[in-house]
């Protein structure tokens, strides 16, 4: 797990002559841009430090929901980690009206915010990126059990953002969704994969040197990390099937234990304004798809993100449902893709 500090000072109220502090957990991805387009920026406007914590959504969601003196003040996570914080507790209740920017986003989001104590900052969903030089064209999520991709393809762990993704179209495939039958057929239509199956994944950014190295030539993947791998190989595409995509959302939630929930709420509120969510829509920069409806993306912006065409056939997955089978789903997946 990344770790970057930035000095901290002490001191919260309004009349200080200090700043105050904040402690943030987010995604260990793109790390520079995040720096650049985000927390610096948001200093140098509030005048608050920035000590930043990065990694995997799991792990930093099981870090803090096991940990409640933890330290840290706010949390960017998967939606599926953010619906477990909720249930759990770990999250301070939402408070609305401390958030000027909160009226940008539609109004689905603004529900799922209230009801989860989780605002979500962008929306994201998974597809196919391989190279076309080596595997041919891929059009379909079918395709990934053809016989000719054996050993060379990498899918997300089941704990990750999109591991439950993975299953549901395993379940697409087997013709029987998830959520009919537990994922029974799921698990059938991957022990099927598994011959192709040369890694699961836990950090996107393991699959940048895996396709720069010919490790693999095919890769499921979610949108956020699709400028990374081709930075890394230009010789890879990036399609989401005709068929449909599933779509998470990223949230930021407040610790209730945070000691320094102003800051909190300066943050997320910068998180969703203008300036902010312009910045890191950016292909150079982490790829986020806006959620504040003032911000508008031009077609190069727009390419491999949950935009437009895409955001259209992305499909919901349950996440009370998969938290509910996680646990059983995690251990019949170790056995099967890990072992």
């Amino acid at each position: 797990m990344g770790l970057v500090v930035v000095a901290l000072l002490t001191g919260c109220s309004v009349k200080s002559s200090q700043s105050s502090s904040l402690t943030l957990s987010t995604f260990g991805i793109s790390t520079k841009q995040m720096a650049r387009d985000v927390t610096k920026p948001f200093t140098k406007k509030t005048k608050v430090t920035v000590k930043t914590q990065s990694g995997d959504s799991a792990a930093r969601y099981t870090q803090v929901a096991h940990n409640p003196n933890n330290g840290v003040d706010v949390i960017e996570l998967s939606q599926n980690n953010a619906l477990s914080g909720y249930k759990k507790g770990t999250w301070a209740k939402l408070d609305t009206s401390k958030l000027k920017n909160f009226k940008y986003l539609s109004t689905a989001q603004q529900k799922l915010a209230k009801q989860t104590n989780s605002v979500p900052y962008t929306v994201n969903s998974v597809g196919i990126i391989y190279n076309p030089k080596k595997v041919g064209k891929i059009t379909s999520w079918n395709q990934l059990w053809n016989s000719k991709l054996k050993n060379k393809i990498a899918i997300p762990d089941i704990t990750t953002t999109f591991g439950p993704a993975m299953l549901y179209i395993a379940g697409d495939h087997a013709g029987t969704q998830v959520t009919e039958d537990g994922g029974t057929a799921a698990f059938k239509a991957m022990a099927e994969l598994k011959p192709n199956v040369v890694k699961t994944y836990t950090e996107s950014s393991d699959l940048a040197n895996m396709f720069k190295n010919g490790e693999i030539d095919v890769a499921v993947v979610g949108d956020f990390a699709v400028s990374m791998i081709q930075d890394a190989d230009s010789n890879t595409v990036y399609t989401v099937p005709a068929s449909g995509t599933y779509a998470n959302y990223d949230t930021v939630s407040i610790l209730k234990k945070s000691k320094n929930k102003a800051a909190a709420y300066k943050y997320i509120d910068y998180r969703l304004g203008k300036k902010a969510q312009k910045a890191v829509a950016s292909t150079k920069s982490l790829n986020n798809v806006p959620v504040n409806k003032t911000v508008k993306l031009s077609a190069n912006n727009s390419k491999n993100k949950t935009y437009g065409s895409i955001a259209k056939r992305a499909k919901t997955i349950n996440f009370n449902y998969v938290n509910d089978h996680l646990t059983t789903w995690i251990t019949k997946w170790n056995k099967l893709m890990n072992k």
